[in-house]
């Protein structure tokens, strides 16, 4: 299983930004996929997951309302939609892939892309 994250950059504060990752086929078809962020200095967190059939979504508090995670089973992609950024929300972005979606939710993937840096400016 692969996963390959792009998208990052900078942005200032209230822009939007749109993160994408490559999964390969059989990750597309069989796992859950979600994203997480490590700010510097902290620990990896939760950001978004989605079911395999694309109807299931979470979220936690912090970016509730503003990010949306999609998928695309078919081009084998999964996006996160970042709006009303905030300067807290720099960090290294991660994409995952999980059997179970509850354990993305507990921050636990069984499979990492590599990170792209998000950064926002005052």
């Amino acid at each position: 299983v692969q996963l390959q994250a792009s998208g990052g950059g900078l942005v200032q504060a209230g822009g939007s930004l749109r993160l994408s990752c490559a999964t390969s086929g059989i990750a597309s078809r069989t796992y859950a996929l979600g994203w997480f962020r490590q700010a510097p200095g902290k620990e990896r967190e939760f950001v978004a997951a989605i079911s395999l059939s694309g109807r299931s979504t979470y979220y936690p508090d912090s970016v509730k309302g503003r990010f949306t995670i999609s998928r695309d089973n078919a081009k084998g992609t999964v996006d996160l939609q970042m709006n009303s950024l905030k300067i807290e929300d720099t960090a290294i972005y991660y994409c995952g892939a999980h059997w179970e979606i509850q354990r993305l939710r507990q921050g636990r993937a069984d499979y990492w892309g590599q990170g792209t840096l998000v950064t926002v400016s005052s």
